[in-house]
């Protein structure tokens, strides 16, 4: 699990029972245990993604969430080297005796743009194939991103309309005004719910998928121009060379590049 994310999460729901639990004690929690501003958000969320959804994308919402709380992502320092070391055996044995090494390459991507090279496949054909795989992954990464967004905005949105149903019911049968303030705090606990879930949960996780998104895009784009220099029979320095200016300054001396004649200098 990413770490951070776990740390957000938990760290303020921690202020939130301390900051209560310090104003008001245990009795402070009462007017937060409100089942019926739960259900107007929680149903009313819920229903307005089925809406702007089709039931397939709402369905697997538990994959984009597995992604939100990924770990980390690819080492890109490793991809570099990985291809340092095809180009290598690419020079001194040719193009099929990459087909071995394809039962040890545990990216997916990566290993279909290997298979092109060792079907013979052109230049052309590998960059459209790759790039066409890229623009699709790319299209659903945005709907995934959209979910969340959306729940960061229907939440919210909801939790003001619990409020006023609330004040409104309340409002309409009232007898004793010395309950207003009870029953005001009641209904005020849907617009806590609604907000809290969109600004804390909802609307964050849609921007950490925007990140999980750009490194992952960031990584097969290393791929394709690592695939495309392979294809084109580059040197193992070459290869090493180019893909290193992909990698922050403090990874590139991870990778080890057995520079020859034709190698250019590497600008750091």
């Amino acid at each position: 699990m990413d770490i951070a994310t776990f740390t957000g999460i938990v760290f303020f729901t921690g202020f939130a029972l301390v900051s209560v639990y310090i104003a008001e004690g245990l009795a402070g929690f009462a007017p937060f245990l409100n089942i019926e501003a739960a259900l107007m958000v929680g149903g009313g969320t819920l229903c307005a993604l089925l809406i702007n959804y089709p039931l397939s994308e709402v369905l697997g919402l538990g994959k984009v969430l597995k992604k939100v709380l990924a770990s980390k992502g690819e080492d890109t320092s490793r991809i570099v080297s990985t291809f340092v070391s095809l180009a290598k055996k690419a020079k001194t044995e040719g193009f099929l005796s990459l087909e071995a090494e394809l039962e040890s390459i545990d990216n997916d991507f990566l290993k279909r743009g290997v298979q092109l090279v060792v079907d013979g496949a052109d230049h052309e054909f590998i960059r459209n194939m790759l790039e066409t795989e890229l623009d699709f992954i790319r299209e659903r990464h945005k709907v995934g991103r959209g979910i969340f967004n959306a729940l960061g905005t229907y939440a919210p949105a909801f939790g003001i309309i619990g409020t006023v149903l609330g004040m409104i019911l309340m409002l309409n049968s009232i007898e004793d005004v010395a309950q207003v303030p009870r029953r005001m705090a009641l209904a005020l606990a849907a617009a806590f719910y609604g907000m809290g879930l969109g600004y804390w949960i909802f609307l964050p996780m849609a921007g950490k998928l925007k990140r999980r998104s750009e490194e992952e895009l960031f990584v097969k784009e290393i791929i394709i121009r690592g695939i495309l220099l392979l294809q084109s029979g580059a040197t193992p320095s070459i290869v090493g060379a180019n893909l290193r200016a992909y990698l922050e300054p403090s990874k590139r001396t991870e990778v080890e590049i057995d520079r020859g004649p034709e190698a250019p200098p590497v600008e750091e």
